[in-house]
């Protein structure tokens, strides 16, 4: 065992255990080092050994307690390895951010049977492995938290992104079924909504339409707030998920997205 993950007293998830896919980057890397000064110890799943690692490592530096794990989280053994060995380490798992996500910008017609299949096993197939994995350990201990990786793409449609759009509104039923289902044992699932956030899925975007970063940051100006949001906004609302400040909170899908739905109902 690498330490108790339940014996940091400061922070307002001290003591708790915390496993993010998509860990490495972007939100997922975000909401580990948040989740790391409010006490938790954590688990950063990512296919990015590389990436993964350092930002582990940038999180014991700073005081705070993490580890990496390579995990393909399409394949349901590596799911299952993962939440083992975050037992392993840190001797229970409380908290579960399902982040991991890819995203292919195009129509039906351009998006062929193999990238639909990609982006629907990598932003739904994994919820459904993990949490499968996750939620017994969770059973036993008589509770935990579980926050899904929505998008305001899953509220409403997008241009050219129908495999994107369809898997997050997959996601978004997923959670409040899974919110039904596993209430009663003291487990709460919700789904966090981003709007464009500025981490390099973003960049990977841009470059799929042929377009700039820079290009897609200005075309926020027209948004309520006039700009993209930031991991680190993310990640909050994130945190206040798995908070007691939202003990009464589970079925439902916050979205951050700096008002750029809001004229859409």
């Amino acid at each position: 065992m690498v330490s108790d993950g339940r014996t940091k007293a400061c922070g307002i998830l001290a003591g708790k255990v915390a496993l993010i896919t998509g860990g490495a980057s972007g939100i997922g890397k975000a909401t580990a080092e948040l989740f790391a000064r409010e006490g938790a110890a954590v688990i950063i799943a990512d296919v990015n050994a590389e990436a993964g690692e350092a930002s582990a490592r940038e999180i014991n530096d700073e005081g705070g307690r993490a580890i990496f794990v390579r995990c393909d989280v399409t394949h349901a053994d590596e799911c299952r390895r993962v939440v083992e060995k975050t037992v392993e380490c840190f001797g229970g798992l409380d908290i579960l951010f399902n982040n991991a996500g890819v995203t292919r910008r195009a129509s039906v017609i351009e998006t062929t049977e193999k990238e639909w299949d990609w982006v629907m096993a990598v932003n739904v197939k994994s919820v459904f492995l993990i949490s499968k994995a996750a939620i017994p350990v969770m059973v036993e201990a008589g509770g935990g938290i579980i926050v899904n990786s929505g998008s305001g793409w899953g509220l409403v449609g997008g241009k050219a992104a129908v495999s994107y759009c369809a898997s997050k509104g997959a996601v978004i039923q997923l959670t409040k079924a899974m919110a039904i289902d596993h209430g009663p044992q003291n487990i709460r699932v919700n789904a966090v909504c981003p709007g464009d956030t500025d981490t390099p899925m973003l960049a990977d975007e841009a470059e799929q339409l042929g377009q700039t970063h820079q290009a897609v940051l200005a075309e926020s100006v027209h948004r309520p707030l006039g700009r993209v949001g930031r991991a680190e906004e993310i990640a909050q609302a994130v945190l206040y998920l798995v908070s007691d400040a939202s003990s009464f909170v589970t079925g439902t899908t916050l979205l951050v997205d700096g008002g750029g739905l809001a004229g859409s109902g």
